[in-house]
């Protein structure tokens, strides 16, 4: 369906609005209660207030979340509002667009560009991080909101911050979080596109990137930092790299107070030691809890309160994974549940069953207790983990 391309993005929005809330009333027979209608009505109410306020960023956003509600419990209509989404933004402005683009620096030989821009920059989901980190994440973004504040003082918001933990903890993702949330362009070094064999090149690739994105009002992320940034005392390493990390060091050094400049490494006991004071900020993501994986794993579910009665077991089976690891385990069971045509549960049973195996005792013990609570017998409980009817008999005494 095509919009009017003369429509401002406000006007776009509430065609949007009204084709959602078409398709909600034609859904409302399937819902059980008047509240269930009610609440999707105040959904449509601030729906429209967001697009005739002017805020199309905030939309795009309310209508992702709605696409990832009804993706499981109505396919067709997840499908219809990612259509109108894709649409509606294609048309949007952006402060990367045309000349700007056409300036982000380029490789001299391959004529690549070193850096991958972003804007505006979307999540489909809101993220699930320890306290501590989220804590840290929004200290960022309100420094840089109440920003006249701390100019006023004589202080400047933080410019640089260095993530660290193991992949798939949402490092990267928190880069993009707090670019949509300042609403500013996320711009990635591209290191395939940086690193060079020509002596020399790959430090000129790197302060080029960082020289373009200081006179840009934006977000640079530096991922997989430690390629760049390794010890200069390693050995192997040849001196070209050496002299990289002293070019990066210089440019942390004179980072300007107006951008931010945000790395992320997966191998913290790579990078040079001097790097570490350079930053302003260091946030350290931790492996997610029991609390946190229930999290991650319930956005899986949509409607079916018989798998979101699985969430505890399974955050216990899948224990020690990392956030990324457990959205593989849950779309692999999603993707299962539709190819064998049984039910999500179905499929979430086998992930537990599996992954009992590959459990120290002491988690299997725990798993069994936890497969009682959801009514299984205490065989049932002994065949899926392993663990003798005796102990798990003593467990629940």
């Amino acid at each position: 369906m095509g919009l009017p391309k003369t429509l401002s993005m406000a006007y776009t929005y509430y065609i949007t609005c009204f084709l959602v809330h078409v398709n909600l009333t034609d859904n409302t027979h399937n819902m059980s209660t008047m509240e269930e209608k009610h609440l999707s009505d105040q959904e449509l109410a601030h729906l429209v207030r967001l697009a005739l306020a002017g805020k199309p960023k905030d939309v795009q956003l309310f209508v992702r979340r709605l696409i990832n509600r009804y993706r499981i419990e109505v396919p067709e209509l997840a499908d219809h509002l990612g259509a109108i989404l894709r649409e509606g933004t294609k048309s949007s402005s952006s402060p990367l667009r045309g000349s700007v683009v056409e300036a982000i620096p380029v490789d001299l030989d391959s004529r690549l560009q070193l850096a991958r821009p972003e804007y505006p920059v979307m999540i489909d989901a809101e993220p699930v991080w320890s306290p501590e980190v989220r804590e840290q994440l929004e200290q960022i973004i309100s420094e840089r909101q109440r920003e006249p504040e701390l100019l006023q003082a004589s202080l400047h918001p933080t410019k640089s911050a260095l993530f660290t933990g193991a992949p798939g903890l949402g490092k990267t993702l928190a880069a993009k979080w707090i670019a949509q949330k300042l609403d500013r362009p996320l711009i990635t070094l591209d290191l395939s596109a940086v690193m060079s064999s020509f002596l020399g090149r790959t430090g000129n690739n790197v302060r080029n990137v960082l020289d373009y994105a200081k006179g840009v009002d934006c977000i640079l992320l530096l991922d997989e930092f430690d390629a760049i940034a390794k010890r200069r005392d390693d050995a192997v390493e040849v001196g070209e790299l050496k002299r990289l990390v002293t070019v990066l060091l210089q440019e942390i050094d004179e980072w300007p107070s107006s951008g931010l400049l945000l790395a992320a490494t997966n191998h913290a006991e790579l990078l040079d030691p001097a790097v570490w004071r350079r930053f302003e900020r260091i946030i350290r993501f931790p492996m997610p809890n029991a609390l946190q994986l229930c999290q991650a794993i319930e956005r899986h579910f949509g409607a079916d309160a018989t798998a979101r009665k699985w969430c505890a077991v399974l955050a216990r089976a899948l224990e020690g994974m990392s956030f990324a690891e457990v959205e593989r385990e849950m779309v692999r069971a999603r993707r299962e549940a539709v190819m064998q045509r049984y039910p999500l549960v179905e499929a979430l049973k086998r992930t537990v069953h599996e992954r009992a195996k590959e459990l120290s005792r002491e988690r299997r013990s725990e798993l069994a207790i936890g497969l009682l609570d959801l009514g299984l017998s205490q065989r049932e409980a002994h065949e899926w983990t392993g663990v003798s009817r005796d102990t798990i008999r003593k467990a629940t005494r």
